[in-house]
């Protein structure tokens, strides 16, 4: 395998470096050919896994500012971005939560009636990770909120971390936090940016109740039911109850407090509509908190305990979609798009299924937020062709990137993996299945569900 990695990656800057080099084709210029030969050697890396996501993306800033394929207010917009404040922030909480050991508390709280059954975990795990998405809009925020705690579950479960019941455990929570979090507007980046594009492109409002209406039946319930099958089925285990006192011994002073600073940041995350403070800043603030004499509860020299790996990564990934947007590369991608895919009014189904699979497919050559950003564009000429409303041309992109293909497209999926210490060979096992069965099985219910709503056809 790390053989295989090697060559990949060899054979990615090759490719990288032939595309720098070439001419640029009539009516492309020689940036977009750098942004181009620069994204095919950024992603083709984190594909590979052959380096560390965060080393990978120094490489990126490093060659970005050397080639001079954007100016560094576009290269490192990510860090004045409230995303990357929310990595931040949510990997400060997650090493104060399990520090304080309220992780296993409320790992206790949550799952203990579930850990005598190893499906029964599975399933409550997927359910939670469904419902903390209507209440916490931040992808990446759920993934760091939830890992300390499972791996909490995991070890009163009796699995081992890195063992089989504890991947399956961790794997069920980030595939479901990000794909079932696709169904509900608020909860992810690329639905945001997807909202916000249709309404600056076209003036659409995407309204939160129907968008639930049209994706959440599928996107989020069947996709959940499969995601609790497929890890019951790849990383079959059996639980071995930890015993623990039958008497739970109150709150710790330092537990207590951070139960305090969780509640009021999930509260200012759920209620955001009301003062229209950004996820970013209130996680800043949330662990800052934790460091505070008096009311946090870790000392200083905690901070060097922190993993700033995600946090690079996220900020490389954002500097990458934005400098892929601002060197011309993805209008020059919908162009050429344009004029190859097979859409014909009156073929309802294979038009669903195109688009859905142009989104789904878009994502292998960029980073999951821009994916919305660089096809929505395209949206008014795919009504005009299909004879669909506009809004709907709209919609089947959240349909394609719902489904995860490589871990390096979705930014949180691999901060979970990290913070878990997931390899990428496991993720593999997990995501490889599920896409072909939402391609095969859950893509033709969706248009089913579609037809059966009145929303095309």
């Amino acid at each position: 395998m790390p053989r295989l990695s090697s060559f990949f990656a060899a054979l990615v800057c090759v490719g990288a470096t032939v595309i720098f080099l070439l001419p640029p084709p009539q009516g492309i210029t020689v940036t977009t050919m750098h942004a181009a030969a620069l994204l095919v050697f950024t992603v083709g890396l984190w594909a590979s896994g052959t380096l560390p996501e965060h080393i990978t993306g120094f490489l990126f800033f490093l060659l970005a500012m050397v080639l001079a394929v954007a100016p560094p207010q576009i290269v490192f917009s990510g860090f004045a971005s409230a995303t990357l404040w929310l990595v931040l922030g949510g990997l400060i909480l997650a090493e104060a939560v399990h520090r304080t050991g309220l992780a296993q508390r409320i790992a206790g709280a949550l799952f203990d009636r579930y850990t005598r059954s190893y499906r029964q975990l599975i399933a409550a795990i997927v359910v939670v990770s469904i419902a903390l998405a209507f209440f916490m809009p931040a992808t990446v925020g759920r993934v760091l909120l939830l890992i300390p705690i499972l791996t909490a579950v995991a070890q009163r479960a009796g699995f081992e971390r890195g063992s089989t019941g504890y991947n399956g455990i961790c794997l069920a929570a980030i595939m479901t936090t990000y794909q079932c979090g696709t169904a509900i507007l608020p909860a992810n980046a690329p639905n945001l940016v997807l909202a916000g594009t249709a309404e600056t492109l076209y003036g659409v409002q995407l309204i939160y109740a129907e968008y639930l209406w049209v994706q959440f039946p599928v996107l989020g319930i069947l996709k959940g039911l499969a995601i609790i099958a497929f890890v019951c089925w790849l990383f079959r285990a059996e639980v071995r109850p930890v015993a623990v006192p039958h008497e739970t011994p109150p709150l710790t002073p330092e537990q207590q407090r951070m139960a305090v600073i969780l509640i009021a940041a999930l509260a200012l995350w759920s209620t955001d509509f009301l003062h229209g403070i950004k996820a970013g800043w209130i996680a800043l603030a949330a662990g800052t908190a934790c460091f505070m004499p008096r009311i946090g509860v870790m000392p200083f020299s905690a901070f060097n305990s922190v993993n700033f790996g995600p946090y690079f990564y996220v900020g490389a990934t954002l500097g990458l979609g934005l400098t892929v947007q601002q060197s011309g590369l993805s209008e020059a991608l919908g162009t050429i798009l344009e004029g190859v895919l097979p859409l014909t009014a009156g073929a309802d189904f294979g038009n669903f299924v195109t688009m859905s699979l142009l989104a789904t497919f878009a994502g292998l050559f960029t980073t999951n937020p821009s994916q919305p950003a660089v096809l929505a564009p395209l949206a008014e000429h795919f009504a005009q062709v299909t004879g669909w409303p506009l809004k709907a041309t709209l919609m089947t992109m959240a349909v394609g990137f719902s489904t995860l293909i490589l871990p390096y497209q979705v930014p949180p999926v691999v901060v979970g993996m990290q913070v878990a210490g997931i390899s990428l060979a496991t993720m593999l096992r997990l995501s490889l299945p599920l896409v072909a069965f939402s391609i095969a099985v859950l893509l033709p219910l969706d248009y089913l569900w579609w037809r059966l709503i009145g929303y095309v056809g």
